[in-house]
């Protein structure tokens, strides 16, 4: 539903203003905190030279302007919307970005909202935002779960034989592990973290400069060889000499 459906019956509109904080309550645990940063950071990384989206976490979603937030619902644990400016925002105002709705959504879950994020949250996803896809993780028992939208429904994604869900969207899959929702490469190849990629080039570094000090040696000790030989043929050369036998005329 677009925002001009969501407002025909009513006349005479005051658009309330776009400039809204963000109005979310605290995160569950620091393992739904982690969790956020590490989709956040993950994907900046591996889209870093993309300025077409916007990624969010624990950030407000006002949709309505005749409320500018429900009693029952505010804003998913994790989103990204393509197709849009990259850059800060206070909270995400449908009205001010031309009636946009995330592409992807995930909710993580936990005691107090597993109910409200499998029941209420996936019929507005599914329903007002149109979201195309809508998945939901528990970082505690590490229940993994995912949507796209077919024919205006959610129907369930499809686990790979690794238990990934392909987000097409991203055009990632979306997997658990080391008891963490990672993405994966279309080729199976897992999204670094900046920390992991630093590291990866630090190996990197370290094999190349090994590399590199085992030609030194191999090139040292041919070298070597190479003296040992000049040598040994100047003993041969010196005790030819001796048997008066011209070694320059062998």
């Amino acid at each position: 539903m677009s925002v001009a459906q969501d407002l025909e019956p009513v006349k005479d509109i005051i658009f309330p203003p776009g400039d809204i904080y963000s109005d979310e309550p605290p995160l569950e645990s620091d393992l739904h905190l982690h969790q956020i940063i590490l989709l956040l950071k993950c994907l900046e990384l591996w889209w870093q030279d993309r300025n077409d989206y916007y990624a969010a976490g624990n950030l407000t979603i006002y949709y309505s302007q005749r409320q500018l937030k429900s009693e029952e619902f505010r804003g998913p644990d994790f989103f990204v919307v393509l197709g849009c400016e990259r850059k800060p925002r206070k909270s995400w105002v449908v009205w001010q970005e031309n009636g946009q709705y995330p592409n992807i959504i995930v909710e993580l879950l936990s005691s107090s909202t597993k109910t409200t994020d499998k029941g209420l949250k996936k019929q507005i996803y599914q329903n007002i935002f149109r979201t195309p896809e809508y998945f939901w993780f528990d970082p505690n028992n590490l229940e993994f779960t995912g949507f796209h939208l077919v024919d205006g429904n959610y129907q369930p994604i499809e686990p790979n034989p690794q238990g990934w869900l392909w987000s097409q969207q991203l055009n990632l899959y979306l997997g658990v592990q080391d008891n963490k929702l990672r993405y994966f490469t279309p080729q199976g190849q897992l999204v670094p973290t900046p920390e992991e990629l630093a590291q990866q080039e630090a190996q990197r570094a370290d094999q190349a400069a090994q590399r590199a000090e085992q030609a030194a040696q191999r090139a040292e000790q041919a070298v070597q060889r190479a003296e040992q030989e000049k040598q040994r043929a100047e003993r041969l050369a010196a005790k030819l000499r001796e048997l008066n036998i011209d070694p320059d005329s062998l």
